[in-house]
């Protein structure tokens, strides 16, 4: 019998809230954590805003110790897996330990530890380079430390692929229970991309808005005015559980995770392909897995990155999966209030499903200002709508062409 993975327990540290109660009600109405970058002086470059965590002091969670031999990137991950586990009720002490594994997702890992040491070591020399340098910059720090915090023995992996990294990492999550070899899978992904150099090469490649005047106005997703995404950081944790693990233990169950699918466009190392194929065929993929029709999806969340030429493919291939349906489907971008957290905005963007799903609603686009005859299906702009959904598609797009679908469904028991 084909074993079934639920979400029993969600950790968050987003832009707009750094726990469950904040981010629904700011993802209820509509409100941006996009504003002026605090983290270093960014007066000189074109795009100066980004979505900060503005409400979390690692030293209320983490000891300076472990402070001082992490990336902020890690620091997050574990953070948001404590959150994840106290709203799971998991009691750690009468679980097997070896049946619980860890998979992390992220893109940018620990830039920024190497970016703030290289500038010692430009300086300084080698000598007053931080000894945990080298472990802190692997992008398998995050999930190294989260097995090793909680001491966790089923696994400890890193999926690494570009902004579609945390959603691949979940839809490998779920392959760990499938397969019978964990009971519980602690799994997101985890991003703190908002440094002096990581900002700079963005801004190089055009891809971030310099909408500077109004930051909370600058990420507008699918809208003829947008001109790219804001740089943001974030963590969103799931705690995946086996059926009937959970319902022993009498676990709240916030939904179930039905399918994934991915492929790779193998197209050009930044833009998707233009025919939006092969970002289709990970959405089909996902439904097939999921063993459901195209007509039982009642909403997507979208990658919706803001860029230029990204938005129309995402609308592309939305319209080659779900035909005539396409335009029926409420569509929304988390983008739009969160920016863009890299490898942790498929996670970010999963907790807000599940969320959605508990509490009736879907979030908006918010920013759409003018319909582009490109993006031309139902965006939920600017105003939630009350709604009980049953089945959800999440979609994340990658550097790469890398394409990553999860759909996930309210619960209904056995």
């Amino acid at each position: 019998m084909q074993k079934r993975v639920v979400v029993t327990g969600l950790g968050i540290l987003s832009p707009i809230g750094s726990n469950l109660k904040d981010f629904c009600e700011n993802l209820r109405n509509g409100i941006s954590g996009i504003r002026k970058i605090t983290h270093f002086d960014a007066s000189t470059y074109p795009s100066q805003i980004a979505g900060e965590i503005k409400d979390l002091d690692p030293l209320n969670h983490l000891s300076p110790r472990f402070i001082n031999k992490t990336d902020r990137f890690t620091q997050l991950g574990v953070i948001a897996t404590k959150l994840a586990l106290q709203d799971s009720h998991l009691e750690l002490q009468k679980i097997d330990l070896n049946r619980i594994g860890v998979v992390i997702g992220t893109s940018i890992g620990g830039l920024s530890v190497a970016e703030e040491q290289h500038t010692i070591f430009l300086e300084k020399g080698y000598k007053r380079i931080n000894p945990f340098m080298q472990t802190s910059v692997f992008p398998s720090s995050c999930s190294s430390h989260i097995a090793l915090y909680f001491n966790f023995h089923g696994s400890a992996e890193t999926i690494s692929t570009a902004c579609a990294s945390s959603n691949s990492a979940v839809g490998h999550a779920m392959g760990r229970i499938f397969s019978g070899d964990c009971d519980i899978v602690v799994t997101g992904g985890s991003d703190a991309a908002i440094t002096p150099f990581i900002l700079g090469s963005f801004c190089s490649l055009r891809l971030v808005s310099r909408k500077n005047e109004e930051p909370e106005k600058a990420c507008k997703p699918f809208s003829k005015d947008r001109d790219g995404f804001a740089l943001s950081e974030g963590c969103g944790i799931l705690i995946l559980e086996e059926l009937e693990h959970a319902l022993r233990r009498d676990a709240f169950i916030y939904g179930e995770l039905l399918g994934y699918g991915a492929t790779c466009d193998a197209h050009h190392i930044t833009s998707s392909a233009p025919d939006a194929v092969y970002a289709s065929m990970a959405m089909e993929k996902a439904l097939k897995n999921a063993n459901i029709d195209r007509t039982e999806i009642d909403y997507i969340n979208c990658h919706g990155s803001a860029t230029p030429s990204n938005d129309p493919i995402e609308t592309l291939a939305i319209k080659k999966t779900f035909r005539e349906k396409a335009y029926e489907i409420p569509i929304s971008a988390t983008k739009s209030m969160v920016g863009h957290t890299m490898g942790a905005c498929g996670s970010i963007e999963l907790v807000a499903c599940f969320i959605m799903l508990q509490h009736g609603f879907i979030h908006p686009t918010i920013n759409y200002n003018t319909p582009d005859p490109d993006c031309d299906l139902f965006y939920v702009p600017n105003h939630a709508i009350e709604k009980q959904l049953n089945r959800i598609m999440s979609i994340s797009l990658g550097y790469g062409g890398q394409n990553s679908v999860i759909v996930l469904q309210r619960f209904k028991s056995l």
